[in-house]
């Protein structure tokens, strides 16, 4: 009999925590929608990680195999970038390309914090840290594990839960910085055609330019573009639909699974995990404050002035970012359009997010 009980009087507090920690997870997956695709597999990974003696952590366990197949060479995050670039449309911003400056903007947060956290850690950590606020889940797991991190698990799981909680933190920091009168400055749409041959070439021409400046980042940039072309070519439709829903949801799954090997106990519940959930909430505040404030500044020398809101739309987290700038200027003003502009900006920074995790590796890789 107590044979029974000898695995159970092996549990720690600390691992109860992480327990709770789990179905935490897995309550805002579930009750509040906040990336339930990624949150869930992470919540019922940390429970069942977190318990003694499982053999799904062991040498060969399963979760383990997976985490050495999908993350420890950073293939999970590539496969899900093809799904994530066969979503994204960049008719937007291939209309419209000045939009660009903002994605570049609004990546202010992540060269800011990582002067925060270079203070408290170590210069692959504090960078790994700093990349949370690429507001990119694929980017942040290829930076930390690329520079191995000590701290993936709690990296992993603030970027993915700050993306969810965006709608939450951006409008804030965005009344914040701005006044009614600029919350009200309207701009007209002005559809411009773009060509199917632009839309081919745009993917290909992004690839080589951005791998021959930052090759850090030819093999982030190369997915998402393949995928976008994909979606583009106009000949591979049903692949493209099925990298935009089977594969995206299906790498996602695996994904969350193989981060909560990295939420065990001894790994996670350490004080710098608090430090590196609040760095990473400072990282999303100062992504927005970048992009508005930038677009103030360019108001100061244009006659015809831009939404400073858009700004705050140069953050990766596509296309959440984009719909809340979009709403907000619909509550300042029923007639004040702002999606088509927001949504120009939103997919110029998911570019700049991953040519940003470029940078940081080719600085510190």
């Amino acid at each position: 009999m107590s044979l029974l009980y000898e695995n159970l009087l092996q549990f720690t507090w600390q691992q109860g925590v992480m327990i709770l920690v789990g179905l935490l997870l897995v309550f805002l997956a579930i009750k509040k929608e906040m990336e339930p695709t990624l949150l869930l597999p992470i919540g019922i990974g940390t429970v069942i990680v977190n318990i003694p003696n499982v053999d799904a952590i062991m040498e060969h366990g399963p979760l383990t195999t997976l985490y050495e197949a999908g993350i420890a060479n950073e293939l999970f995050p590539l496969l899900l970038f093809i799904g994530i670039g066969a979503m994204i449309d960049f008719g937007p911003l291939l209309a419209n390309p000045k939009l660009m400056i903002f994605g570049a903007a609004a990546q202010f947060g992540i060269f800011f914090t990582l002067c925060m956290a270079s203070m408290f850690f170590g210069a692959n950590d504090a960078a790994s840290i700093a990349i949370i606020g690429a507001a990119d889940g694929p980017t942040a797991i290829a930076v930390s594990q690329t520079l191995n991190s000590a701290y993936q698990g709690a990296i992993m799981v603030a970027a993915y839960s700050y993306m969810a909680l965006v709608p939450i933190i951006q409008p804030p920091v965005i009344k914040l910085l701005t006044t009614k009168e600029e919350r009200l400055i309207r701009m007209p749409y002005e559809p411009k055609s773009v060509s199917k041959t632009t839309k081919i070439i745009f993917p290909i021409a992004i690839t080589i330019v951005v791998s021959a400046i930052v090759p850090k980042s030819a093999s982030l940039i190369f997915f998402l573009m393949f995928g976008n072309l994909i979606r583009e070519c106009g000949v591979l439709d049903s692949l493209s639909e099925t990298a935009q829903k089977v594969l995206a949801n299906l790498v996602t799954i695996f994904l969350g699974i193989a981060v909560a090997t990295q939420m065990t106990a001894e790994k996670f519940l350490k004080p710098e995990t608090l430090l590196i959930l609040g760095l990473g909430l400072v990282a999303f505040i100062f992504d927005t404050a970048g992009g508005v404030l930038f677009a103030k500044l360019l108001n100061l020398f244009l006659k015809k002035k831009i939404n400073p809101m858009i700004g705050a739309a140069g953050i990766s987290a596509f296309p959440m970012s984009g719909r809340i700038v979009h709403k907000m200027g619909l509550q300042e003003d029923p007639q004040n359009f702002l999606l088509m502009q927001s949504t120009g900006v939103n997919v110029s920074g998911q570019i700049a997010s991953v040519i940003a995790g470029g940078i940081i590796l080719n600085l510190f890789g």
